[in-house]
């Protein structure tokens, strides 16, 4: 037996001016054939999938087809969605027969043209396979899953923790609902409905001791308990794309047994539906959340929500920083900045001298604002490490070449060349930084942090500022979205029983 296995991992934000081109999937890193299966044997869903087959009783021959990674940004040019269908398309064609397509996809990705990027793939792949053969695809939990999506695949597979720390073991969930439908003859029957509503991610921690994130988790695991049900998932889709079929999803799939499948999937899209408003968070002014930060008696950690680069806003918001430099603190406070022309000008200057940088309003300059800084050159160096936690397991991260500059005794801002996990622990250490022994830690992402600092942290504030990705997306202008879609729209009465398809 022949599997082939692939991933396409690039999520969208369509309110970041900054294109995705071919560049940034070479940069972050491609790989293909046997080196994909080489290189990704622990990384990652396509590890979870890998050292799973090799497990099966009847291990298959494990087929590479292609990895096209990205880091969140914004939309991908045409030429891009032309050259990531080229790439697919060529290791599909390359593998030859093959007996099923196991893929890690994300679910969010949208290219000029094409709003729909992992559907149109979808689609494309099952017509030239025809019915028969199965395909097993893996999806983040902020995926907007599309009737394309599910009409394309045979099971759907979701991460169902936020902080995604269960990446590894989805690729895991993978591969055994394929393995039921190669082996034990399950026939995937998929409910799948679209849920108008759209949520903040602030408060979708699914690790936490209780919430609405923590309840539906459960539910979606226990369904996943019943011998009957191969896959079942909930999406709460990230906020900041402006395309015409933007909406969360709930989809189940059981062997077989559609009534069950229905049931499951209305049960839960109707508790989503009435519980939609415990996601709204509590949100802190950049000024009062770094006073407030500035008085805790330990670690404080401020969430920059709308200049998540984990959510593909742009790295360069310095409206927290503004707020910082006005402090004096007693050991390191950190803030990162994404701005490769600063970089560069500071490889050219020996460490330790003095200079006037300009930070912000360059890579967001829709939203951003400009900072004037003073600061001393302290050092350069590669921001290059390997991630396991919040969206990675042993994942490698190259930032490009990166700087630290230091204003007055403990205010440090790391600029690096590239975007990247700009909150992960591993980033602050190759900067030559404890992150858990720091004053303060400004972490730009909305929620996945959590997972690491949670347990660290004296105080934790989710910051409200403009950029990118907004808290408050909804006062923002979205002109392709379907409506009616909360909370854009006061919606009175809705039913998911109406809404299910079944497949």
């Amino acid at each position: 037996m022949r599997i082939a296995i692939g991933q396409l991992w690039q999520e969208t934000n369509t309110l970041n001016p900054l294109a995705t081109t071919r560049a940034d999937f070479e940069e972050f890193g491609i790989c293909r054939g046997n080196e994909l299966v080489e290189q990704m044997t622990n990384v990652n869903e396509l590890g979870g999938f890998i050292q799973s087959m090799r497990a099966w009783a009847q291990p298959p021959e494990i087929v590479g087809l292609v990895r096209l990674p990205a880091w969140p940004s914004g939309m991908a040019t045409s030429e891009c969605f032309d050259w990531i269908r080229n790439e697919f398309f060529d290791a599909v064609d390359a593998a030859g027969p093959v007996d099923a397509f196991l893929l890690a996809l994300h679910g969010a990705m949208v290219a000029q043209g094409h709003p729909d990027v992992e559907g149109a793939i979808l689609q494309e792949l099952r017509e030239r396979v025809g019915p028969d053969v199965p395909i097993v695809a893996t999806l983040d939990l902020h995926t907007n899953v599309t009737r394309e999506m599910a009409a394309a695949a045979d099971v759907l597979v979701m991460y169902h923790s936020m902080p995604h720390v269960d990446i590894f073991e989805t690729g895991q969930r993978g591969a055994e609902a394929l393995r039921r439908v190669l082996f034990e003859g399950a026939r995937p029957t998929t409910a799948f409905c679209k849920i108008p509503a759209i949520v903040p991610a602030e408060n979708s921690n699914t690790e936490a001791d209780a919430g609405i994130a923590v309840d539906l988790k459960r539910r979606v695991v226990e369904l996943e308990a019943n011998p009957i049900v191969l896959a079942a998932g909930i999406a709460p889709v990230q906020p900041w794309m402006d395309i015409p079929q933007l909406g969360s999803s709930v989809i189940v799939t059981t062997d077989n047994d559609a009534e069950a499948a229905r049931a499951a999937c209305v049960s839960v899209a109707e508790e989503f539906w009435r519980r939609k408003r415990e996601y709204m968070p509590q949100l802190y002014s950049a000024e009062d959340a770094v006073r407030l930060g500035h008085a805790a008696s330990g670690l404080a950690v401020l969430s920059d929500a709308a200049d998540a680069t984990t959510s593909g806003a742009p790295g360069d918001s310095v409206w927290i920083l503004k707020e910082l430099l006005k402090c004096r603190w007693p050991r390191e406070a950190l803030v990162t900045v994404v701005a490769p022309e600063v970089v560069e000008r500071c490889e050219s200057i020996a460490i330790g001298t003095e200079l006037t940088v300009r930070l912000g309003g360059v890579r967001d300059s829709r939203f951003g604002t400009i900072v004037e800084l003073n600061a001393i050159v302290e050092h350069c160096f590669d921001a290059r490490f390997t991630m396991t936690g919040h969206i990675g397991k042993n994942m490698p991260i190259e930032m490009g070449r990166s700087v630290v500059l230091r204003h007055d005794s403990n205010t440090f801002v790391i600029v690096t060349t590239r975007s990247g996990p700009h909150f992960a622990p591993e980033f602050f250490r190759s900067a030559g930084f404890e992150p858990f022994e720091a004053s303060l830690v400004v972490a730009k992402s909305p929620c996945g942090f959590r997972a690491v600092y949670e347990n660290h942290a004296s105080a934790i504030y989710s910051v409200k500022a403009p950029g990118c990705a907004p808290s408050d997306f909804w006062n923002y202008t979205f002109n392709n979205i379907p409506r009616p879609l909360s909370p854009w729209d006061e919606i009175v009465e809705w039913s998911p029983a109406p809404n299910i398809l079944i497949k």
